[in-house]
């Protein structure tokens, strides 16, 4: 099993999101984040005055699935969240020991489906 992280732009959301579902996934997890990567921020004008934002507003979506599905669930993210533009993001996928569903105590790949 893995946990596909996915950090992008949050105009890019309902995109992901969309491209997520006809990939079949069956949940996922999104959260509001703040960093930077390349772009190191942005400088931006406030009232004539400049100042600079070092952390720039992100999306993070996670999504737990088979080591079948992460070619498929990646390719799906980094579609739908390119813009072509710096900081459209990472995809990370790491390797998830156990998962247990807390409602029926299904483990694993169980755990996952439905």
């Amino acid at each position: 099993m893995k946990l596909v992280t996915a950090i992008f732009k949050p105009s890019r959301l309902d995109a992901v999101i969309d491209a997520l579902s006809e990939a079949g996934a069956t949940g996922l997890t999104v959260s509001e984040v703040r960093g930077y990567g390349r772009q190191q921020g942005k400088t931006e004008v406030y009232r004539g005055a400049e100042y600079e934002v070092r952390l720039l507003p992100k999306v993070r979506v996670e999504v737990a699935c088979a080591d079948a599905d992460v070619e498929r669930f990646s390719d799906a993210i980094s579609a739908a969240a390119n813009t072509g533009t710096i900081g459209d993001g990472k995809i990370f996928v790491l390797t998830v020991d156990s998962v247990v569903r807390i409602r029926t105590g299904e483990r694993d790949e169980q755990a996952l489906t439905g």
